[in-house]
């Protein structure tokens, strides 16, 4: 009789244990699909071939896929870096140096400005419409949040997916690397100034993350200089087949291709160093603390007298992002980009 209660107690236990076992796997594979579900969906819009901020934010967010979601890549046209081919050319490179170009599909964009192309929209080749259709097409599809556009450039091609697709408004959150604001003159915003008025019109959710040049405030200090990208970027990422250079020579991981940028760039400050702008609007979707939001009522930009003009009694709102932990961003892209997503 003690040896069928002693017999019956062990299998009791062990299929408690095996049950146990079951929920912890159940439990496990929840939080894998939670991860899955939580990471952002997002489109990088891009003028790459600009400067070298687009690249660095280009590999950031490729070595980050375990935040976001990266449905693809688009590109615009400022005015450095030549036509839409050569910025088409630059996020290819940075995409193949980062080991995602078979993955995430890349997308020519427009080569020139809001106003010229607005009226030609309902042409089925209007200049941009396979980054223009894509975000469309993106945006459309069934989710349960928005979808995150991240333009870095000019505001060309978000500009012309909402005039031609209305109904995707209410789909995407717009998170844009430009102006000065409060103050007039900056480099994406100038480049088409239209399109950021007709966003301004718009009800969609849009957020400036602020440049402010030679300001604290600003992503302009959120900087690295040439000593620290020589100590942190050599063999930084994943090692693939030989590509060649922006400016020459050819590069087998992203890190050194990135101290080559650096090398054929000019420095500003002191120290001499340069601002990774573009890094800072991933870094703040990744982690919002690493910024400060203030909403406030929808501005405009008055062409004519190149100002800010406050419209206080606007009812529609936007989000600007300033005073970033510098610290914290750049010791972040570091570490992301020498893992290599890993």
């Amino acid at each position: 009789m003690k040896t069928n209660i002693s017999f019956i107690l062990l299998f009791f236990l062990m299929a408690c244990g095996e049950k146990a076992a079951d929920t912890s796997t159940e439990t496990t594979a929840e939080s894998n699909t939670t991860a899955t579900e939580q990471s952002i969906p997002v489109i990088f819009d891009t003028d790459a071939n600009n400067e070298i901020d687009d690249q660095h934010a280009l590999a950031y967010l490729f070595f980050n896929q375990a935040t976001f979601d990266i449905k693809g890549v688009t590109v615009n046209a400022t005015d450095n870096g030549g036509d839409i081919s050569g910025h088409y050319a630059e996020a290819k490179r940075v995409m193949e140096l980062c080991d995602v170009a078979d993955e995430i599909p890349l997308f020519v964009g427009a080569n020139a400005d809001f106003e010229d192309i607005r009226t030609n929209l309902a042409a089925a080749d209007f200049d941009g419409h396979a980054a223009v259709n894509f975000i469309i097409e993106t945006a459309r599809e069934a989710r349960d949040e928005k979808l995150v556009l991240i333009p870095v450039g000019k505001l060309t091609n978000i500009a012309l997916a909402l005039a031609k697709a209305p109904d995707i408004k209410d789909k995407v959150r717009i998170v844009w690397l430009g102006s000065n604001y409060p103050k007039p003159g900056e480099y994406n915003q100038d480049n088409d100034i239209p399109s950021l008025n007709y966003i301004l019109e718009q009800a969609v959710d849009f957020e400036i993350v602020s440049v402010r040049y030679a300001k604290a405030s600003g992503s302009d200090a959120v900087r690295t200089t040439p000593a620290q990208m020589e100590r942190e970027m050599p063999q930084a990422g994943v090692v693939v087949e030989p590509v060649a250079g922006r400016h020459g020579g050819q590069f087998t991981t992203f890190g050194d291709y990135s101290i080559s940028l650096f090398n054929n760039v000019e420095l500003h400050g002191n120290p001499p160093s340069r601002a990774l702008f573009d890094v800072v609007a991933v870094a703040i979707l990744k982690q919002p603390d690493w910024g400060e939001q203030r909403i406030l009522p929808a501005p405009i930009m008055d062409i004519a007298k190149n100002e800010w003009q406050d419209r206080p009694d606007q009812e529609r709102q936007i989000t600007l992002w300033e005073n970033f932990d510098t610290e914290a961003i750049v010791a972040d892209f570091f570490a992301v980009v020498r893992a290599g997503g890993k």
